[in-house]
């Protein structure tokens, strides 16, 4: 196992024993919930001061280039995580695969939205209140090392190879903090408007340099390049297979 798969799997603990004492508080004590409402965030403290500051850290490794600790999935926008294969790029096939994964990926963003509709409509509704709508946040906040580590049902749509080449690798904290839209109050506002803030770079950079996002032009998406070897029930078959092909040439 390699150590950024490791590393996500300490990760995806540490999520589920968030998701367990948020339960718990949402059970017994839900005093803290009072931060979520307006301006309270700055009148009081709580435990989820600290659960927003790693949420803001995480977001904002998003939006800088880092060498280390950040998997290559999540930071393949950055040109210091770019490997050109210049001679070899065949432009109008590049522009080909830009084309057809970001219309797999908006198919993703219309289903998704379809999803926090339904919630909102719930919320709006009386069914849930605010409180639940930062519980649903903290589930997917799980879900999201669960698509990473074990299982991702939007690799159905996307037809990705692994996260490594994934289109919408960075969409994480968008999709993430989605039911917070309807929440209102500084918590909830900062955490939407730093998340779209996230997705809007992601966005722009494959706008601008889509060369970066295929592992035709980019040497460092390769299979055989890989070393977060996160996605590892697609890895061994498809690493081999990599190897292969370049033996062959």
């Amino acid at each position: 196992m390699s150590a950024t798969r490791k590393t996500y799997f300490a990760r995806l603990v540490g999520r589920c024993l968030i998701f367990i004492l948020c339960v718990l508080m949402y059970l017994f004590w839900r005093a803290p919930f009072a931060v979520l409402d307006g301006w309270n965030f700055f009148k009081m403290l709580s435990p989820l001061h600290l659960l927003w500051g790693v949420w803001v850290v995480d977001m904002f490794l998003q939006i800088i280039p880092i060498r280390n600790k950040v998997p290559l999935g999540s930071q393949k926008l950055f040109a210091n995580r770019f490997r050109p294969i210049r001679d070899k790029i065949n432009y109008e096939a590049l522009r080909n695969y830009i084309v057809d994964i970001t219309k797999s990926a908006y198919k993703v963003f219309i289903l998704w939205c379809l999803l926090i509709a339904g919630i909102g409509a719930l919320y709006y509704s009386g069914v849930i209140d605010r409180i639940t709508l930062f519980m649903i946040s903290v589930l997917f906040y799980v879900c999201d090392l669960i698509c990473v580590l074990i299982w991702c049902p939007f690799r159905l749509i996307m037809k990705n190879r692994c996260c490594t080449t994934c289109r919408i690798f960075n969409w994480d904290h968008l999709m993430m903090f989605s039911p917070l839209i309807f929440m209102g109050g500084f918590f909830a506002v900062s955490l939407v408007l730093m998340s779209a803030m996230a997705w809007l770079v992601w966005e722009l950079c494959v706008m601008m340099y889509p060369e970066r996002f295929w592992d035709r032009s980019n040497a460092a998406l390769k299979c055989s390049e890989c070393t977060d070897k996160l996605c590892t029930q697609y890895c061994r078959r498809l690493r081999g297979g990599d190897e292969a092909a370049a033996g062959h040439r």
